[in-house]
């Protein structure tokens, strides 16, 4: 394509603004690092760990992860259990008189400390990496690493063992060559005893979710100091990364930004510049601190809405504020999911709060086969001018984007448990969960607002309560 023929980008040219929006940008608060939790902590998760292996007849345990590209691993296992970031398998005797053992670094994306020594692991094995094409080295990095702990494990006294297996679907193929390499051996899924620990949150790591949601709140912050018309969804995105991770945040991509004049929400910036009449919703999905994510969600509106508009995000706001208002340790979650939805069907929005038959965004049709997204040009002049066109209509149909008001916080890559009507489990002190009120009506209006909680002893505690749960109101331009 010449220069001539160029779809004209948004930042085709580069703009001396780009560095100046947050000139006069400071947070409402002062935020407050909390650092690396204390060794004390994983002493006291590997005594419980060790201790549920003991009840389950586990001899010794595996725990992996793996890499998935970007720098990123596959869950948050090793972490957990041993503040190791990166790729790995943990090998950990149920017997307390005998180390923690890491074979790790056979990846190509591997980090090398710092951040992060693994803390309580005795030696640590590096495997390598293995291919003909990248490293000029035949074989197969699974099976090397197979072989290495397989001879470890023989080397220790396991090679007749019941073994417990803590790890994600990456796992399946080094847990089947381990399965043949020590056919005497006997292995039993085990993932499900830190799923349990996660559960319930204790005070040290509280206090660095609560950090989490005071980065997050200073990313909203930022963007809502740079958001005004003529201004690209880009450059508020990359306001919110700089202001959360100059201040300790570990990702950039945790969180998600739509816009349009629908507030269609879940997405992420393609160059969209903003006008009057746009809804802007700022889903954070994960900011991550030491480990540990937060959850918000907030509504930018631009100049005048429709009426439409103003009702749906009062809805979703009055959603949240019921479910919040029922917090407390021995609360069921259920009742928090059907107090969310009494605004939406007081409305005539939904019919029933059952999370079984509820529209939303994603679900197939009724039978289970799967929906056709309809088809039609939705014009998006920010999109067109870099040559595409937009021709399907997003979602395929209305409703909240899923059938609940939120789920667990926790470590990325954790199961979640979900807040809807299904769940009828009780509140614990130490819990931490988001609630995101959302709804999306294609090309009509759409919101998505939400907070994060913790429950005390007492009720509830709302991590982010530095910027209001109501829509930010941004001033049209003539």
């Amino acid at each position: 394509m010449t220069a001539q023929t160029r779809p004209n980008h948004p930042f085709q040219h580069g703009d001396v603004r780009f560095e100046r929006l947050l000139d006069g940008f400071s947070p409402s608060f002062k935020f407050e690092p909390v650092g690396p939790l204390p060794e004390s902590e994983f002493v006291d998760r590997l005594r419980r760990i060790r201790r549920e292996a003991t009840v389950a007849g586990h001899d010794v345990m595996l725990v992996h992860a793996d890499s998935i590209g970007s720098y990123r691993v596959s869950n948050s296992y090793l972490r957990y259990m041993c503040d190791w970031a990166r790729e790995g398998v943990l090998v950990v005797p149920t017997d307390e008189d005998k180390p923690l053992t890491l074979f790790s670094i056979f990846s190509s994306s591997v980090l090398l400390p710092p951040a992060g020594e693994a803390v309580l692991v005795e030696d640590i094995w590096q495997v390598g990496t293995w291919g003909r094409e990248t490293y000029n080295r035949p074989g197969r990095t699974v099976d090397k690493v197979v072989e290495a702990v397989g001879s470890f494990l023989e080397r220790e006294g396991f090679a007749s063992s019941q073994i417990g297996l803590i790890g994600d679907a990456t796992s399946a193929g080094y847990w089947n060559s381990l399965g043949k390499r020590l056919p005497k051996s006997s292995f039993v899924q085990a993932s499900s005893i830190i799923d349990r620990m996660q559960k319930v949150r204790s005070k040290r790591e509280q206090a660095v979710v609560r950090a989490a949601a005071q980065l997050a709140s200073i990313g909203i912050e930022a963007a809502y100091h740079v958001t005004k018309p003529g201004v690209t969804d880009y450059e508020i995105y990359a306001a919110f990364t700089y202001a959360q991770m100059a201040r300790g945040g570990e990702s950039g991509d945790g969180y998600q930004i739509g816009i349009n004049q629908y507030g269609t929400h879940c997405g992420k910036p393609y160059g969209h510049v903003v006008r009057n009449g746009d809804i802007i919703n700022l889903y954070i999905s994960a900011v991550i601190y030491q480990g540990y994510t937060a959850q918000i969600a907030r509504m930018i509106a631009v100049g005048d809405i429709t009426d439409k508009q103003e009702d749906v995000l009062q809805m979703c706001t009055e959603g949240v504020q019921k479910a919040a208002a029922l917090i407390k340790p021995g609360a069921i979650i259920s009742d928090l999911a059907n107090a969310s939805f009494e605004p939406y069907i007081a409305r005539g929005y939904l019919s029933s709060h059952d999370s079984r038959t509820m529209p939303y965004n994603w679900v197939s049709e009724d039978d289970g086969k799967p929906r056709l997204i309809p088809r039609k040009h939705v014009v998006d002049e920010d999109w067109e001018r870099q040559g595409r066109k937009l021709m399907h209509v997003y979602p395929a149909t209305l409703g909240p984007h899923n059938p609940n008001v939120g789920h667990s916080v926790s470590m990325v890559k954790f199961n979640n448990y979900n807040i809807q009507s299904n769940n009828h489990d009780k509140l614990e002190e130490g819990m931490t969960f988001v609630l995101h009120s959302q709804w999306l009506e294609p090309e009509v209006a759409g919101c998505n607002v939400g907070d994060c909680y913790l429950v005390t002893d007492t009720g509830g505690e709302k991590l982010s309560h530095h910027t209001p749960l109501a829509v930010h109101r941004v001033k049209a331009v003539a």
